[in-house]
């Protein structure tokens, strides 16, 4: 009888975000169960160590500069993953930014930002991936979300918010259309966790409101790296839709 964890080993996982916090923790995880990585980020630098460690643990990794507000690097990203391992199986759009402040501070540039990479950034890595998994007849896309998706994060988080639920109403419209062709999808919603998210926001009342309530509440990054993998280690025929995952100590 296979066991869940012989249902990732061996997968060829794109991870974006890779070099720190939540796609740093989920790519390791992946690793330790025998996926082969593709690590995604700006900074090279902590890509490279992060690769260096997996490879000494008896893993297999590689290191990709990607913007994920750039079409053509995650086109990039998708080819190169192909030219090293061959296919895609997953794809953790991870990466995400957080400059929160109140809609009247007309931070449009920061708004802007928010919206080429959270949301285009997550549709880029489906446009990138979506046509090699059709094709496999295979494929699983983990779209990191979160319970801002769920609930408008008012008044700092409004914009971030949209964001947000936009990537699950994406995840979800994608579900349905590409179901019936053996490509999976799943949202991960987290609450307050570890991660660099938190130091985002370039208006200081924001900043430090936001500080004080993840350091009074934050749970640990690999609590949504083990969410990932309890949903890509499901077997082919099981969809695990939405995990929603925060602080016990979390009401919002």
């Amino acid at each position: 009888m296979t066991s869940v964890q012989d249902n990732i080993r061996g997968k060829v996982a794109i991870v974006t975000g890779a070099s720190s916090g939540l796609g740093e923790s989920t790519a390791r995880h992946l690793a330790a169960r025998g996926a082969k990585l593709v690590l995604a980020a700006r900074r090279t630098d902590r890509l490279e160590q992060l690769v260096a460690e997996i490879r000494e643990a008896g893993g297999e990794a590689i290191a990709v500069a990607t913007d994920v507000a750039k079409r053509a690097d995650l086109e990039k990203l998708a080819a190169a993953t192909v030219e090293a391992f061959g296919r895609i199986d997953v794809l953790v759009n991870n990466a995400g930014v957080m400059p929160l402040s109140p809609l009247a501070r007309l931070r449009v540039d920061e708004w802007d930002r928010t919206i080429d990479v959270n949301i285009k950034g997550v549709l880029y890595g489906i446009a990138a991936v979506l046509p090699r998994m059709q094709a496999q007849g295979s494929g699983h896309i983990v779209n990191v979300a979160s319970i801002a998706g769920l609930k408008v994060f008012t008044p700092i988080g409004t914009v971030y918010s949209a964001t947000k639920h936009a990537v699950r109403a994406i995840s979800e419209g994608l579900r349905v259309e590409v179901g019936n062709s053996g490509v999976r999808v799943t949202i991960v919603s987290p609450g307050a966790v570890e991660s660099e998210l938190k130091f985002g926001s370039s208006d200081a009342e924001a900043a430090a409101g936001v500080k004080a309530f993840y350091d009074a509440n934050q749970i640990p990054a690999d609590s949504v790296a083990r969410a990932v993998v309890y949903a890509v280690e499901q077997p082919a025929n099981v969809d695990i839709n939405e995990v929603v995952l925060r602080p016990v100590s979390q009401e919002f």
